[in-house]
């Protein structure tokens, strides 16, 4: 029998390492327990997780492939224990592989890194989602130049991976204006356009949504929110792998001043 479909999910991740942090964890209290919760209302237990982070990028698709992969202190200005912090989750070779053969198979051009870690964008959600760091995680690269369009195609590409254990994760923010937080009316564009990012995700047409979040920069307070959008292209591959799957809000959580939504697919 083959294993069940398991959903997909956005993540945003917040700010640096919060849940090392007193007194800065406290404030992500909604999005840890949603987070700690989250592999319980999983169909099986994942295989592995395959993440996109919007801390790597490279000038093709790029899979990590190592057997263990180091973590990466991708911030600056936390206390210093934060850069001591360690995730000992295993690779996975096979499973970088499989992604490869998948993007290979649809025409997708790919490279592998032997050496690429985890972020903070992939160590701090999945450490809560998953303490004892025992389950594999592989990375994949957003492509440098942004192409949306692009990266769901990427999404499309590797939809079967849900069939076959792999919990697949898109880790970045619904904001991310690093001038924006904790000022004022920041929390006003975020809830704007966090407002379009739901309407595209829960549209019941994939290829509408698809249309919606190529056009994310025609959507009200667009850029305001993303100057860069590195933190919101993971949100693409995710709505890729979605397939006909409708998304749903599944965190909704409001921090330096800023709503920051998570999505679930399935």
């Amino acid at each position: 029998m083959s294993d069940p479909r398991l959903p997909v999910f956005f993540i945003s991740h917040g700010g640096g390492p919060w849940p090392y942090i007193d007194g800065l964890r406290e404030q992500y209290a909604v999005t840890e327990a949603a987070l700690k919760t989250l592999p319980q209302s999983l169909p099986s237990r994942p295989s592995a997780v395959l993440a996109i982070t919007g801390h790597w990028e490279e000038a093709s698709f790029t899979v990590s492939t190592a057997e263990h992969p180091p973590t990466i202190y991708d911030y600056s200005g936390f206390p210093e224990h934060t850069y001591h912090i360690q995730y000992p989750a295993p690779g996975s070779p096979e499973l970088a592989a499989r992604v490869r053969a998948l993007l290979d198979k649809a025409g997708i051009a790919s490279a592998e890194n032997p050496e690429q870690g985890f972020d903070h964008g992939t160590f701090v959600p999945l450490s809560l989602m998953f303490p004892q760091a025992n389950v594999p995680i592989v990375l994949l690269s957003l492509k440098s130049g942004y192409d949306a369009a692009e990266h769901i195609q990427v999404g499309q590409a590797l939809e079967l991976l849900r069939e076959e254990g792999v919990l697949i994760i898109g880790s970045g923010l619904t904001y991310h204006n690093m001038r924006g937080f904790r000022q004022q009316g920041a929390r006003q564009v975020s809830k704007t356009f966090e407002q379009y990012l739901h309407e595209a995700v829960t549209n019941p047409d994939p290829q509408e949504r698809s249309h919606q979040l190529i056009n994310w920069q025609r959507a009200p307070a667009a850029r305001d929110a993303h100057p860069r959008e590195d933190h919101l292209l993971p949100l693409m591959v995710v709505a890729g792998a979605a397939g006909h799957d409708i998304g749903q809000r599944f965190i909704s959580d409001e921090v330096m001043n800023v709503v920051m939504a998570s999505y679930r697919f399935g």
